[in-house]
């Protein structure tokens, strides 16, 4: 991963680990989905966000999300080299295979240094 998109990526990650920690969980939640975003053409990036997409999903109690992430962390790990639906959030609310539009601020740097 590119060292400018790495940093995105983490900022996106610290974010969502703070508001994790204080609670806030639906603004943890849209940060992993921005890290997730940025980190889906690389494995661990890719996996890391599912993992705390399911911590969240875990503290809601939310079956859907849970279920949805454990699936979604296995299919990363297996097939991220393979093929990733561009934009996608990641989120188990949304189809999994589906090609979504990639925020604006993200454009560029993706087209720069993202795999896809």
């Amino acid at each position: 991963m590119h060292a400018a998109l790495r940093q995105a990526y983490d900022r996106e990650l610290t974010a969502a680990c703070q508001q994790y920690a204080d609670n806030h969980l639906d603004k943890a939640f849209s940060h992993l989905e921005r890290a997730h975003i940025l980190g889906q053409s690389f494995t661990l990036p890719h996996a890391t966000a599912h993992w705390g997409m399911l911590k969240v999903g875990w503290k809601r109690r939310d079956l859907t999300e849970i279920t949805g992430q454990i699936a979604r962390i296995c299919g990363s790990l297996l097939f991220t080299w393979i093929w990733v639906p561009v934009g996608n959030t990641g989120g188990a609310h949304v189809p999994p295979f589906k090609s979504m539009p990639i925020p604006e601020e993200f454009q560029e740097l993706l087209k720069q240094h993202g795999r896809n």
